[in-house]
């Protein structure tokens, strides 16, 4: 049998920003509805679910900016188009800029930014006023909508189990 280890989606939140709020219930509610299969007999053995499909995901939800290391990687997804190092990291023009102004301000950092790290995808979600709402390029989506984030989830790849 192959089983596959669940993705990890990271939510870089902040509570006092309504985008973030509405992104991690969004989130937190995918993540219920991908388990909500597994009736209370089921709790400890959903062998027969995950012989089908699945969009289980591991959800982590952090308050804190991310390592250097994260932020390199995060930047990656995004790519290097028009401006999308200052819209991570408010006010930097490239990758460089960016990892100095996180170190100098943490807060810099511009949350909600959601990253699907076994897919190498990452994007923030957006209010229909912003001029990158909507955009996206091949395997990389910058600007997330409610209705993208579920599209995210939604296309993360599916477990299917073979004896």
């Amino acid at each position: 049998m192959q089983h596959k280890s669940l993705d990890v989606i990271t939510l870089f939140h902040k509570a006092s920003s309504p985008a973030s709020v509405r992104a991690q219930t969004l989130l937190k509610q995918i993540s219920a509805h991908a388990s909500e299969s597994a009736t209370e007999d089921q709790a400890t053995d959903h062998t027969e679910q995950n012989k089908f499909q699945r969009t289980d995901f591991e959800l982590n939800v952090t308050e804190d900016p991310p390592t250097s290391d994260q932020l390199r990687t995060i930047l990656e997804y995004v790519g290097s188009g028009a401006g999308r190092a200052g819209q991570i990291v408010e006010g930097a023009t490239s990758e460089a800029d960016a990892l100095k102004k996180l170190k100098e301000n943490p807060d810099s950092f511009q949350r909600p930014v959601i990253v699907d790290w076994n897919n190498g995808r990452a994007g923030k979600l957006l209010c229909p006023s912003s001029p990158f709402h909507g955009h996206a390029e091949r395997d990389t989506v910058f600007g997330y909508r409610e209705s993208e984030i579920m599209k995210m989830i939604s296309q993360l790849p599916k477990e299917t189990n073979t004896v």
